[in-house]
């Protein structure tokens, strides 16, 4: 008991610290950029001029290719990766504000984050080393190989089942204004808090019709053994485009995504850390 109060004591004194903070607060700031990037690759899906995966590995890839772009890939590697350590001690630790089943769920959303955090800086590290290639292609080979092997696409299934989930607990989480708990609205001016408020419904919401898309296309692929659906995010966005007013949904789409990295410029600024 007293080894594990140990852990949790060292683990807060490490999120307490100021270089994490800052690091973390600099991390929001290349996310905000990685999903304004990813915006604009929407854009360009809905009206049909894209020449890269409609995701953040795209999203990436454009950064890296603008003057000093290997060194801010790298930057934002370091900055997601602060991140990601970050929402892991959130989760070892415990939010410390909150109580009972609310910590809980709090613990196992950091948990959730510090994957998604660490997935995007190990994507950031892959373009910067050059060792990426097309991420929707890599997601579609995957498939390939798991429904070839015993119970695989009951293993796909499952995974588009977890990010379609995933995608209506985001559209959720903006709807309820639920991420205004994690910033320091007390420090926020009227216009800031109503400004933040509204990119954060607005991207959240986004996000999540996004991912939700994409979740119900790789169960798609595993019912119809089709790996060619199970492509992400850029299978999603295409699919949107293919739609009835489907420039119309997914350019709403990308202003959403969008307005989800300014979001992240207000966290950089706001967020407790």
């Amino acid at each position: 008991m007293s080894l594990t109060r140990s852990a949790e004591a060292t683990a807060s004194r490490t999120a307490d610290s100021r270089w994490l903070e800052v690091l973390a607060r600099a991390g929001f700031i290349g996310y905000g950029i990685v999903h304004l990037l990813f915006a604009w690759l929407a854009l360009q899906i809905a009206f049909g001029t894209s020449s890269d995966d409609g995701d953040q590995s795209g999203a990436l890839r454009t950064l890296s290719a603008q003057p000093l772009g290997k060194f801010l890939v790298i930057a934002v590697a370091v900055g997601l990766l602060a991140m990601a350590i970050w929402q892991a001690l959130e989760a070892a630790v415990g939010h410390r504000a909150e109580r009972g089943k609310e910590r809980v769920t709090e613990r196992l959303a950091s948990a959730g984050r510090t994957i998604v955090y660490l997935y995007f800086a190990w994507t950031a590290f892959k373009v910067f080393k050059d060792a990426g290639s097309n991420s929707a292609d890599q997601q579609e080979a995957l498939t390939g190989k798991l429904m070839t092997s015993s119970g695989g696409r009951w293993l796909v299934g499952l995974a588009g089942l977890v990010l379609a989930a995933i995608g209506v607990g985001l559209v959720i989480y903006g709807v309820v204004k639920r991420f205004e708990k994690h910033l320091k609205t007390g420090e926020m001016s009227p216009k800031t808090r109503k400004l933040a408020r509204r990119l954060g419904i607005a991207g959240y919401v986004a996000k999540g019709v996004a991912y939700g898309i994409a979740g119900l296309l790789i169960i798609v692929a595993a019912v119809k053994y089709d790996p060619e659906k199970a492509r992400g995010l850029d299978a999603a966005l295409h699919t949107l485009r293919e739609q009835s007013y489907g420039t119309f949904l997914l350019t709403l789409v990308a202003l959403g995504i969008a307005a989800f990295g300014v979001f992240c410029f207000l966290q950089s600024r706001y967020r407790k850390v």
